[in-house]
């Protein structure tokens, strides 16, 4: 079996979710030869770009790199183990960079945490619109710091490859048996801790 770009892979979930939620999944096997749509791309940075932060510091940046430039290739050389197998077919790399510390030297307590609701934004606006996205900490962060010259108050988190999906025939194993395995999470009262 092997999942096609018009597949959808709905989450079995205990009530009903938004569509572009409940069909969102991560793919390893993107396009290679898939143009971006830049107004898809614009959408989905807007979407990261009007998220909630913490006092609206909005301690995120994104360095937004496109397959066949420099950027991307930096990127693509700074990921680690299977991620450089198949990350490099997708049509953007977006390194996540959060703002740890304030131009006064103040910590950004939260800054991880915004970052985060910004990626995940990102990634429903681009499903909402047909692009996939899957997200990654295997990367060489000291690597892409020195490669984007990225100063010591802020902290590259995740890559991001976002991308038009692709038949997982064209991943090797064993990443073709992981993109072809059942979608599961842990079942909703095993991660509530009190529901008083």
């Amino acid at each position: 079996m092997s999942i096609a770009s018009d597949t959808i892979r709905t989450a079995e979930t205990s009530v009903p979710l938004l569509p572009a939620l409940a069909e969102r999944w991560s793919p390893r096997s993107f396009d290679p030869v898939a143009p971006i749509d830049e107004d898809k791309l614009t959408a989905a940075l807007e979407a990261a770009r009007w998220s909630p932060s913490a006092a609206n510091t909005q301690p995120w940046r994104f360095i937004v790199a496109r397959r066949g430039s420099e950027a991307f290739d930096a990127i693509v050389a700074n990921l680690m183990g299977f991620n450089q197998v198949w990350a490099g077919k997708a049509s953007v790399l977006i390194v996540a960079v959060a703002e740890l510390v304030d131009a006064e030297g103040k910590e950004r307590r939260w800054a991880t945490y915004d970052l985060g609701q910004a990626v995940a934004h990102l990634s429903v606006q681009a499903h909402h619109d047909g692009l996939h996205v899957h997200q990654m900490g295997g990367f060489d962060i000291d690597g892409v710091r020195k490669a984007f010259d990225i100063d010591k108050s802020f902290e590259p988190v995740s890559v991001t490859a976002l991308g038009t999906v692709a038949d997982a025939d064209s991943l090797p194993e064993p990443l073709r048996e992981r993109e072809q395995a059942p979608r599961t999470r842990r079942p909703l009262e095993d991660i509530i801790v009190v529901n008083d």
